[in-house]
């Protein structure tokens, strides 16, 4: 960017009375450092490894024994060991919470409106049962418990459960189809499968019975099926489905009410994740109980400000990275908000009536939400009281610089908007918010303390103003174990490593702007290519939805007689008509918003776009089927039968 975009937000007093600013203070303090501003810290955070996450055990009251060496190999990448004496249980940190039995740990609203709450006390012996049920089931250290669940507390608790046994957790929703299931599930061969008989969303209850009978037969590592109902009192939940039990009768058989924890390894596994592309089966990237508690504490309590006073909100589902990211908010203390249903019903107002109901203070969604709400015309801080909430994350994709002034106009003229992006390959962020800068028009504050990231040129060369990759230069904790069944760790090499050897390549084109900030403009392996010259996608998207008469955009690039051509698809808007003017109307804003290069070579009206689970749309799959190939992942995608909309279009015939 040749200039700095507009400040909008700036922390008050510069963010002297922050969780973040007393860190730099006690830190400093500790190891002789002038931390005195943003950029001090953020370069002793990288530069001082062991200082750094050192001094964040400490600040965040990590519970477990530290050891003596902090970094070993540092230099490696893969290959850095971080805190290899360390013992500790991810179970027992989220659980430590000194405050009142009687407070509330987790409200859990429904799109219908049921809300319940559940204490830390109700919370530490629901684990505790749980974790003798999943122990008398044969579940130990290193064996998988899986879950396809709704965003509810049995899932939380499930997942405790599990990891205070050393157990490695993974999740779905429910809404996922068989294969997609048994794609994911079926590689980390589970001991036990939770699921729940039923899900709302939309207005309609859907029953998952079928479902989980057929998933519990593909699933031959099996020893038990625990099933929640979706009403209390159902016996009829586990009609049909083999080797299960009602999720409550397992509890009520155990008599304990004290969790125990067993000590483990900084590195031994604790979930896996599934990437959510549809180039071939999902990669099931396993994370470390002590690289995601301590990366999730930093996020929460030092990016984000969160206290034990605090209530944090993040819509997701349990097949989406942020859910883990939510559920590590209990390390702090603070109370989580579950929803569980569509965002969109019974009004699109709906999350903004949970935000101000249960008083939550920060507040994380997608930026397709933004913008879907944005395009309703809707002004929450007309009809909500707002007046707890101090921070607003959007994630998912690039929030673009309008939505950053639709935040400010129609929600909180002076809430902390932070725009965050990481990925499931780090469950966790690369760039975030920090209560120690400004919000920047459009832009991402920062790099995250420990984290260096940086946006390289094709030749391996930092560039600050242009746009280039997204790189991790150094090791940071929260990198994968590795890959699930890839012993040799070929596949994980290949994934991040190979094309900047001993430098983390996210895969993200992205952008280092001169006030620190970062802009990202998309996936690398969907940026477009025409003549030569490589563009982000999102710069498109932000152009195209600014009209009315566009709800929605996916472009690709098309091979086209040797060269790349442009191909730009649009969801009308009700009553819109794709004619000449639109036409027109389109390619003159592309070409005076974005450059001549982005215009499309040709634009075509469609009646829905493909979607991963998650939400984000999916470039690379129309792109397969536009050039004839074949979606290997189609059980990825919310809405696999949209692929169909772009199959042998003779508009891409000429």
């Amino acid at each position: 960017m040749s200039h700095e975009a507009q400040i909008i937000w700036r922390p008050a007093d510069d963010g002297a009375d922050t969780p973040m600013a007393a860190f730099a203070a006690t830190a400093g303090g500790r190891w002789q450092r002038d931390l005195g501003n943003w950029d001090k810290l953020h370069a002793w955070s990288v530069s001082e490894r062991e200082e750094f996450w050192q001094s964040v055990w400490d600040q965040c009251g990590i519970v477990g024994t530290m050891g003596s060496v902090v970094l070993e190999q540092g230099d490696a990448m893969p290959g850095a060991r971080f805190f290899p004496e360390a013992r500790l249980n991810f179970a027992e940190n989220l659980l430590a919470h000194a405050g009142e039995d009687d407070e509330p740990a987790l409200i859990f609203r429904s799109e219908a409106g049921d809300a319940r709450r559940t204490s830390w006390g109700v919370l530490r012996e629901d684990v505790a049962r749980t974790q003798q049920a999943l122990a008398r089931l044969g579940v130990g250290p290193g064996d998988r418990v899986a879950a396809m669940m709704p965003n509810m507390p049995e899932t939380i608790v499930a997942m405790l459960a599990a990891a205070s046994l050393g157990a490695v957790f993974s999740s779905c929703s429910p809404d996922f189809g068989v294969k997609g299931v048994l794609d994911r599930f079926g590689q980390i061969e589970p001991t036990i499968l939770i699921g729940c008989a039923a899900y709302a969303y939309g207005g309609k209850v859907h029953d998952t019975r079928p479902k989980l009978a057929e998933v519990a037969e593909g699933l031959p590592s099996l020893t038990g099926v625990l099933v929640v109902p979706y009403k209390a009192d159902d016996e009829t939940a586990t009609d049909g489905i083999p080797k299960s039990m009602l999720w409550q009768d397992a509890l009520d058989a155990e008599e304990a009410d004290t969790p125990t924890f067993l000590p483990l390894p900084f590195s031994h596994p604790l979930y896996v994740l599934f990437s959510s592309g549809t180039t071939g089966a999902p990669k099931c990237i396993v994370h470390s109980a002590g690289g995601t508690l301590l990366q999730h504490a930093k996020e929460h309590r030092l990016h984000c400000g969160l206290t034990a006073a605090d209530t944090l909100f993040y819509f997701s589902t349990c097949g989406w990275m942020m859910w883990n990211w939510l559920v590590s908010g209990l390390q702090t203390g603070a109370t989580l908000v579950l929803f569980d249903g569509s965002p969109f019903h019974p009004g699109p107002d709906i999350l903004f009536d949970v935000v101000a109901q249960q008083r939550v203070t920060h507040f994380g969604t997608s930026a397709k939400f933004i913008d879907a709400i944005n395009n309703e015309g809707l002004r929450p801080r007309d009809t909500h009281d707002l007046s707890a909430l101090r921070m607003l994350m959007s994630t998912g994709s690039p929030l673009v610089p309008e939505g950053f002034d639709y935040v400010m106009d129609a929600i909180k003229p002076d809430v902390h908007l932070a725009s965050i992006s990481g990925g499931t390959d780090i469950v966790s962020c690369f760039v975030l918010g920090t209560p120690l800068k400004p919000v920047r028009r459009g832009e991402i504050q920062a790099a995250g303390l420990g984290m260096d990231s940086q946006v390289w040129d094709e030749q391996g060369r930092r560039v600050t103003g242009q746009k280039g990759e997204l790189v991790c230069a150094r090791a940071f904790p929260a990198m994968p174990i590795g890959f699930w069944n890839d012993d040799d760790g070929a596949r994980y090499r290949a994934a991040y490593f190979e094309r900047f050897p001993g430098v983390w390549h996210h895969g993200d084109f992205a952008e280092e702007t001169r006030s620190g900030g970062f802009i990202i403009h998309g996936r690398s392996d969907a940026t477009l290519n025409p003549g030569g010259v490589r563009i982000g996608t999102a710069e498109i998207y932000r152009q195209v939805e600014q009209l009315p008469e566009i709800t929605e955009a996916l472009v690709i690039g098309q091979d086209w007689q040797g060269d790349t051509r442009v191909v730009l698809f649009v969801v009308l808007a009700k009553g819109a008509a794709l004619d000449d003017a639109l036409e027109t109307r389109i390619r003159s804003q592309i070409r005076t918003g974005a450059s001549p290069r982005h215009v499309p070579a040709k634009i075509i009206a469609v009646a829905d776009i493909p979607r991963t689970k998650s939400g984000k749309i999916t470039e690379l799959a129309v792109r397969d089927v536009v050039h004839g190939r074949e979606v290997k992942n189609r059980e990825a995608l919310a809405n696999p039968e949209a692929l169909d909309l772009f199959r042998d279009l003779g508009a891409l015939k000429a």
